[in-house]
């Protein structure tokens, strides 16, 4: 795959790595079978922890290219990323997920709120039954990473600004005789963590 390289491509900050799962509505939605037909080999592509595509070693600085590329980004069943078109399957890297969401946008209150969120790449997806906040907590100290379903499979890191963003639009609810923080969109609760002694 030969990738063009001019322009800028903006790099996006680090966030924390995954480790319990809590809350949220299931984010695995079956990610489109593989055409068999296409040649397969391992592209020199890689995409940063901050969302960053490299292209052998060098950020790929053309957006407009980026953008291209992830309209045939895949994720498999084993959580293998591949970039498929109709000739050629390759599988590249991902060290965290192929996105970051970088804004949110909030309309309603309530159960009737909506929360919004930009990607990196300038995509617009609505947190919802289709587009699911799950969060995952760092084992060793707690630190909360929150992640929302972008399509088939890919999702997006939420940035911690972002993350902030939300927190100030939570809710509490009882859950199973704790109090549980969350957020409502599109008439579902997403939990985002329990307070302590709750």
């Amino acid at each position: 795959m030969k990738v063009g390289n001019d322009g800028a491509n903006d790099k996006r900050p680090n966030e924390t790595r995954p480790g319990e799962v809590t809350g949220g509505a299931n984010v695995e939605s079956p990610p489109p079978a593989l055409p068999l037909t296409a040649r397969e080999q391992r592209f020199d592509i890689r995409i940063a922890r901050d969302g960053t595509w490299f292209h052998e070693g060098d950020p790929i600085r053309r957006i407009e290219l980026v953008k291209l590329f992830a309209t045939v980004l895949r994720r498999d069943e084993a959580g293998v990323f591949w970039l498929v078109t109709p000739v050629e399957r390759g599988r590249i890297v991902v060290e965290d997920t192929p996105f970051v969401a970088v804004e949110m946008a909030a309309s309603g209150n309530g159960d009737e709120q909506v929360l919004s969120f930009r990607t990196n790449l300038d995509e617009w997806v609505d947190c919802g039954p289709d587009h699911p906040i799950r969060v995952v907590h760092n084992p060793e100290n707690g630190e909360p990473t929150p992640y929302i379903l972008i399509r088939n499979g890919l999702e997006a890191r939420i940035l911690r600004p972002v993350y902030y963003e939300m927190v100030d639009r939570a809710d509490t609810r009882g859950h199973d005789g704790e109090a549980e923080v969350g957020v409502w969109s599109k008439k579902v609760f997403f939990a985002l963590g329990r307070l302590p002694g709750g």
